[in-house]
Formats: C-alpha cells, sequence, structure tokens
C-alpha cells in the first residue's frame, strides 16, 4: 500500500492514461459532455461525486485534469484495488480508502495544491434515495442503511482548519508552524497560508443504462470461468454494454462551496487560535463542533448532487411508470402520458438531456429516434411490466424499497433509474400530475398543448429572427388551425420551401369550408429570415409536421397529409413514417435538387464552383438572391445551407417511395419553370400506393395553389379527400 513518503502526484501517469482514454473513447461509442466547467474555481479543490459505475473512476480523473491542468487523485473503494483494475485504478491516480495516512496525504497535497481530489461519498455505486431520514440521504445495500460517508467534508474543513492555523502561527507563534510544516512534509509555506479550499458537487448521468451480454462480458467468462464472481460478472453487463453499445455520459460540476463558511463557529475559531499543540490525529475540543458542521456540509453537497442529474428520457418513463395508480394500462395511454410529461415539464430546477431539449411529438407518432419503444421493450426484458391481451401490466414491486441497488443495475434497472429522480421534487409533481390525469382529458390537453407548442415556437424564433425590412408580418409566418364540423377528417397542410403558412392559407379556408378540420404548419426556419432557416435540417421539419399531425389525431378520427413543392416531400415523408395516415397529397414536388433549383443554375454553378476550391462540399452559410414568385410571402434570399438540407432530405425520401402503400395525389403544373414535369411522372410511377392518381394541371406557373385556376386545384384535393371517407 502506498505510503506518503512514496505518494507523489505523477503527471507523466495523468498524461500516459490520457491517452488510454483518448483512445478507448474513440473506438467506443461514449459521447462525454462536460457542463458547468465555469464553476470550477482556483485553489484546493475536493470534486464530490454519485458512484453508479467503475467507469467514472477512470474518466472523471482524466476529464478533471485537462479541465484544471492539475493532477487529480481520487480516493476509491478498496474492493477495487485488484487485479488489472486496481493497477489501472493506481495509474490514473486513485488510492484505497484503506491506504494508511491516507488523510494526511490529501490534506497536504490540498493545502500545498499539489494535487486535487476526487471523493465518492456514497460508497456504494447506487443510491437508494427512496430513503430519506433527517434530510440524509441513506443507501441501502443488502438491506442495510446508512447515511452517505462526511468524509470528504471533514477533510476539506480540516485542510482549511491548518491552513488557517499555519497562517496565525507563523506569527504568533513561529516555532509551532514549523512543526507543522514539518508534519505535513510542506517545503514552501506559500502556497498553503495564500490558498483556500473548496468542495464542487459533481453528477455523472449515464443514458442509456441497459445491462445486457456483450463482448467484454462474454470475453471475462470466457479466460475467467467459473472463477469470475457474481457482482463483477453484473458490472460488466451494465459497463461493457455502456462502452460498446454507446452511452452519453453528462457530467455536470455544480456551484462551489468554501469549506472555511463551516469554520465560522467560536469553538472552532478558538482551537484555531491555539498556542497549544496539535497532532495531526488529535482530538481537538472543538470535534463535536466540527462532526457536526461536516454534516451541515455533506448535506448541501449530497443535494447539489443529485439536484445537477441530467433527467432525461429514461427517468421520465421510469418515473410514470412508477406513479401510475394501478397496476394495468394501454401502451398508447402510457404515450401520451409520456408525452405530456415531456413536452410540459421545462426542467424547473433540473436539468434536461439534450433530447429532452427538441420537440417531443415524435413520441405520439413514430417515435422515430426510439426512446419510447425501447424503454417498454426493456422493460418488458427485465420483469417491469408484461403484456396481457391489449393492456400492459407493471410489477409494482419492482419499485419498492429498500433493495440492494448494485445487483438492481442488472435485475430491476427500470427501478434504479426512477430511483435517480426521485430527490427532484418539482419534477415528481409533474410526474404525479401526468400519471393521475383522468385519461378523458388526455386527448385535449395533448391537442392544446401541441397547438400551443407551435405558436410559441413562432414567436420564440421570430423575436430571435426578426429582419428589419425583410421579414414579414407575423401574420404570414404564424401557424394555424380551422376547427371543422366534424371529428371524421382532419388535414395537416405543409407550405414549401422558403414560403409561410400564408402560402396554404386560401386552400386551408377552402377545406375548412367544407366542414373538415385542418392544421396548417410552419415549417422551422421558415416565416422569419433566411437566417433562421440556415440553422434547419429535416428532424425540425419533421416535427413541425407532426405536431399539426398529432394535434389532429386528439380531435378527428383519420387525418390526411396535404403539401406544396418541399411540403409535399414531408407530406410524403409522414405517409411513410405513420401507418394510421388516411391520404396524401403532394403538389409540384421537386424529386431531385437540380429540378427545383434549375432557375437557380448560374448562381448555383459559380457557387459549386467556389465550394470544389475549398474541397466544402457541404456548403457555408452564405445566400443567393433570387426573385420569388410570391414576394408577399417567400424569402428574397436562397440560404445555400438550408438548400443542402433539402437536398439530404430528399434523397433520403426518394428511397422511402416504393414503401408508400397510403392512398395518394400527385398533383403537378404543366409548365412549372420550378419543378420538371417529367421528374414528378417519375415519382408518381415509383410510388407503392395502390390508390393513387394523377392530376396535370395547365398552368404555367410553379405556385398553382394562388391566382387564377386554383380552385379548381382546391376542389381536385377536397374530392381526393372526400374519397377516402
Amino acid at each position: 500500500m502506498t505510503s506518503p513518503e512514496e505518494f507523489r502526484v505523477n503527471r507523466q501517469a495523468h498524461l500516459a492514461t490520457g491517452h488510454v482514454i483518448s483512445l478507448m473513447e474513440a473506438l467506443s461509442r461514449v459521447k462525454v459532455n462536460i457542463h458547468g466547467r465555469e464553476n470550477i474555481p482556483d485553489g484546493s479543490i475536493i470534486f464530490v461525486v454519485n458512484h453508479f459505475t467503475r467507469i467514472e473512476t477512470i474518466l472523471l480523473p482524466y476529464h478533471i485534469y485537462h479541465l484544471t491542468n492539475r493532477p487529480v487523485w481520487s480516493l476509491a473503494s478498496a474492493d477495487l484495488f485488484g487485479g488489472l483494475l486496481g493497477q489501472l485504478l493506481e495509474t490514473v491516480g486513485a488510492i484505497s480508502t484503506r491506504a494508511p495516512h491516507r488523510d494526511r496525504v490529501i490534506v497536504k497535497s490540498l493545502l500545498t495544491g499539489e494535487a486535487n481530489w476526487i471523493i465518492f461519498p456514497e460508497g456504494c455505486m447506487v443510491k437508494d434515495k427512496l430513503i430519506v431520514e433527517q434530510a440524509r440521504y441513506a443507501a441501502s445495500r443488502a438491506g442495510v442503511r446508512r447515511p452517505p460517508h462526511t468524509g470528504a467534508a471533514a477533510i476539506a474543513m480540516r485542510c482549511e482548519f491548518y491552513r488557517r492555523r499555519l497562517r496565525h502561527l507563523s506569527t504568533a507563534m513561529p516555532a509551532e508552524a514549523e512543526r507543522l510544516q514539518r508534519l505535513f512534509g510542506i517545503s514552501d509555506l506559500k502556497p498553503a497560508l495564500s490558498g483556500s479550499t473548496h468542495i464542487v458537487p459533481v453528477n455523472i448521468t449515464y443514458y442509456p443504462l441497459r445491462a445486457r451480454e456483450n463482448a467484454i462480458s462474454r470475453l471475462a467468462e470466457l479466460f475467467i470461468g467459473e472463477g469470475l464472481d457474481r457482482r463483477y460478472r453484473e458490472e460488466l453487463l451494465t459497463e461493457g454494454a455502456m462502452v460498446l453499445k454507446g452511452v452519453d455520459i453528462d457530467i455536470r460540476f455544480g456551484q462551489p462551496i468554501a469549506a472555511g463558511e463551516y469554520l465560522s463557529q467560536t469553538r472552532i475559531e478558538t482551537d484555531i487560535a491555539s498556542l497549544a499543540p496539535f497532532d495531526f490525529d488529535d482530538h481537538l475540543p472543538s470535534r463535536p463542533v466540527m462532526l457536526r458542521q461536516a454534516l451541515r456540509l455533506t448535506r448541501r453537497y449530497m443535494a447539489a448532487i443529485y439536484g445537477l442529474t441530467t433527467i432525461n428520457h429514461d427517468h421520465l418513463f421510469a418515473s410514470l411508470l412508477r406513479s401510475l395508480p394501478g397496476t394495468r394500462f394501454t401502451e398508447e395511454e402510457f404515450r401520451r402520458r409520456a408525452f405530456l410529461l415531456a413536452s410540459s415539464w421545462r426542467g424547473e430546477g433540473c436539468c434536461r438531456h439534450q433530447s429532452l431539449e427538441r420537440g417531443q411529438a415524435s413520441l405520439l407518432t413514430d417515435d422515430r429516434h426510439h426512446k419510447l419503444r425501447e424503454f417498454l421493450s426493456f422493460a418488458m426484458e427485465t420483469g417491469v411490466i408484461r403484456r396481457s391481451g391489449g393492456e400492459l401490466v407493471k410489477d409494482q414491486s419492482k419499485f419498492s424499497s429498500p433493495m440492494d441497488f448494485n445487483r438492481a443495475r442488472v435485475d430491476n434497472p427500470i427501478g434504479v433509474i426512477a430511483n435517480e429522480a426521485l430527490t427532484l421534487k418539482n419534477l415528481q409533481r409533474r410526474v404525479l400530475a401526468a400519471a393521475w390525469l383522468p385519461s378523458l382529458f388526455l386527448p385535449r390537453m395533448i391537442h392544446k398543448r401541441l397547438l400551443l407548442a407551435g405558436e410559441e415556437e413562432f414567436e420564440s424564433d421570430y423575436s430571435s429572427f426578426f429582419r428589419s425590412g425583410e421579414s414579414k408580418s407575423r401574420e404570414v409566418g404564424r401557424p394555424f388551425i380551422i376547427r371543422g364540423k366534424s371529428r371524421r377528417m382532419g388535414v395537416v397542410l405543409v407550405h414549401g420551401f422558403l414560403a409561410a403558412p400564408r402560402e396554404v392559407a386560401t386552400l386551408a379556408e377552402y377545406l375548412g369550408r367544407q366542414g373538415l378540420w385542418v392544421a396548417v404548419v410552419r415549417l422551422k426556419g421558415h416565416g422569419t429570415s433566411p437566417e433562421d432557416l440556415t440553422l434547419r435540417s429535416g428532424e425540425d421539419w419533421r416535427e413541425s409536421v407532426d405536431r399539426g399531425y398529432g394535434a389532429l389525431k386528439m380531435v378527428c378520427r383519420r387525418v390526411a397529409v396535404v403539401g406544396f413543392s418541399f411540403g409535399g416531400g414531408l407530406a410524403l415523408d409522414a405517409a411513410s413514417r405513420h401507418r394510421g395516415v388516411a391520404g396524401v397529397a403532394a403538389l409540384c414536388l421537386p424529386l431531385k435538387l437540380q429540378d427545383f433549383s434549375s432557375r437557380f443554375a448560374p448562381s448555383l454553378e459559380k457557387w459549386n464552383r467556389l465550394m470544389d476550391s475549398m474541397h466544402y462540399a457541404k456548403g457555408k452559410r452564405e445566400f443567393l438572391q433570387i426573385l420569388p414568385e410570391h414576394p408577399e410571402i417567400n424569402y428574397h434570399r436562397l440560404p445555400v445551407a438550408g438548400l443542402v438540407a433539402m437536398e439530404n432530405f430528399m434523397a433520403e425520401l426518394e428511397e422511402q417511395l416504393p414503401f408508400i402503400t397510403t392512398p395518394a395525389m400527385i398533383i403537378q403544373s404543366s409548365g412549372d419553370p420550378v419543378v420538371a414535369p417529367a421528374g414528378t411522372r417519375q415519382l408518381y410511377e415509383r410510388l407503392g400506393s395502390e390508390r393513387k392518381e394523377f392530376l396535370m394541371v395547365d398552368a404555367n406557373r410553379h405556385g398553382i395553389l394562388l391566382g387564377e385556376g386554383s380552385e379548381m386545384v382546391h376542389a381536385a384535393i377536397a374530392r381526393f379527400i372526400a374519397k377516402l371517407g
């Protein structure tokens, strides 16, 4: 075991280990996101960290070292110091909790600024946050409850105690100051006297958390066989899957806490100023007060650690599942409650995973990010829920306490995930509201939530990207809905590229007069200014369409999607993703980018030559001046980045055309100066729909929804929708 004389901060060890970790991150699918680096102060720091796997004992020292440019050592459980893992831990700067003179080594290195430290106050890797005793979070391992260790608080306070004592004695009693200097092995007192000690709370959250057989666990069993301890096998199932299958690791640094704040007590200050000699392990007269203050400090940083949890979809789904009244529910009902929770919760007092910053309409529609599908599949795989007829049945015992949470990472990971969010009271209130809301109210609330989200997004984007003299009035770009006379059919209308909802407003009014519900969506990036469009992609536009589709699904029995120009591509995309689309109509749709951009060929040719010379195929955020057909609606500048995003989207859509089986109608202008009719006919031929029709309109313009002859187009669309039943 390392002695204080042998203990040295090894900069080369950190650098060498850094190369290993960098290689591991490159070869694995781990993605590390660091937040709050501005909260790391100068001076001596103890980073107090939640403990979930052994991964953080390796990754965290490396990342903190690169943030602070100062070696950081960690205090790790003695159980981990065995075999290759123990050697690796020593390489990255970890010492065992059983190391002799451990506390003196830590205090000395903090006083001199030689190194910072990482301490895991929970001890065991997973905390049972359901158990709260006098505001202290208690760990439950094999049924034994205990509060977090106060060691980090005690060490930080002892460091600051001796720092202040050295300052006082260096003038009041130099001989005693020199004795303490020798006791700690400090060669230069200046850093010790001028510094300060802080505790920085750190939370590490992993997403997604899945424990499954993997290459690492299989290799361990192959080479070690029956000698592989069950506990380590279980941990390899979790950790190996995380590294090989991919995981987001969010590391959040909280506000620093000055240890000196907790020394402002008369008894402690008396001991600091005492001229009596104190050895490091002596019981000071102020010890009872120090212990109470250490407990206060521990409660403070533990609350901060748990408050920094990066809440993700799994936290929301697991918390919702735990809080549902009763044990039986339908998948559709759970989907709706999950959407309400994910879309209405703004992260009050919490930290949200980046995937929750985007729109959540996909939870109601195609679940294209597989968030809900994978969660429910994993819940069934681990026995938390099971299917019974057309319903799902949950095992409430999976959410009970106490349990051995280290084993639960494999046996009951859904319960562990729900446990992580238990201390976040604002979130739990939202969870309970979503879980207990009567099913009858869900459709209406979701309908309102989706419409409100579209309006709020437009107002926010319009304020952010408004360009005087170029942006149109709000009425041009604002999404809107027309309420029908019957709930039999609803229609989602999607405008074209560079346009806005006003482009399809006349068609919307016509369909509204037929008694239909109509939702006119705004494609993100439109109706504001071209700078907005440079930042958008196909994922943003899918969310815009799904928001309108989801809103109508809540109030109409069937929903069709109609799109003009590029909006037609989005309408076909929706039909390819959503089985429930009643029908799809696409007007003047550009199958390929060159069809759409033929009128801009001279400018685009020059631009492309420039991009080729710069070896930058994707293009830069630059603009081309254009003469739009409807200048009162369309942008006058074409963002090249937006054009590239549209090209990528259409390339993906082209592959999906044969798989679209929804009843379809394709309409094309015979003299379209933007879209080649031959390309539209080719698109029609490739559609997999058995029920499909093609209409060629005798017109010499692209925008056939406005102006002369548009009434005939409106009527044709209405007839198509009427035939859908």
